[in-house]
């Protein structure tokens, strides 16, 4: 028997549409991130009226000895109603309150900044 058999084999074919379907995904993800920095870079930078209105985060991993990852997001209302949600640092998430209100700054999907007006106090 030669070291080289051209019998296709259940396990062989197995390895091969496994070994496709990792690299598909990861070539997938890739490409998703390249087109959504591609196109929040060609978007324009915008500062409109907004009020804070909801924050969550989303913890993965923290399981035996592997470590915990935090995301940060939160959710801005624009004036005339229309809801977008951002990721942002923690920095910035522990700053933000819901319910304040002033002016956020993005650029397509991406989190810049967010101004809060101050309140007039009701002494």
């Amino acid at each position: 028997m030669l070291w080289f058999d051209n019998e296709i084999t259940f396990e062989s074919s197995f390895i091969t549409i496994v070994f496709f379907i990792v690299f598909g995904s990861i070539a997938f993800s890739l490409i998703k991130a390249i087109v959504t920095w591609s196109i929040n870079n060609q978007s324009q930078t915008l500062t409109v009226p907004a009020k804070v209105v909801s924050k969550r985060t989303n913890i993965r991993g923290g399981t035996n000895n592997s470590a915990a990852y935090t995301s940060y997001f939160i959710t801005f209302e624009e004036r005339h109603g229309e809801r977008q949600e951002f990721k942002v640092k923690g920095r910035d998430f522990g700053q933000l309150v819901e319910g304040d209100i002033g002016f956020i700054t993005f650029q397509g999907t991406r989190f810049h900044t967010f101004e809060r007006q101050k309140r007039e106090s009701s002494d």
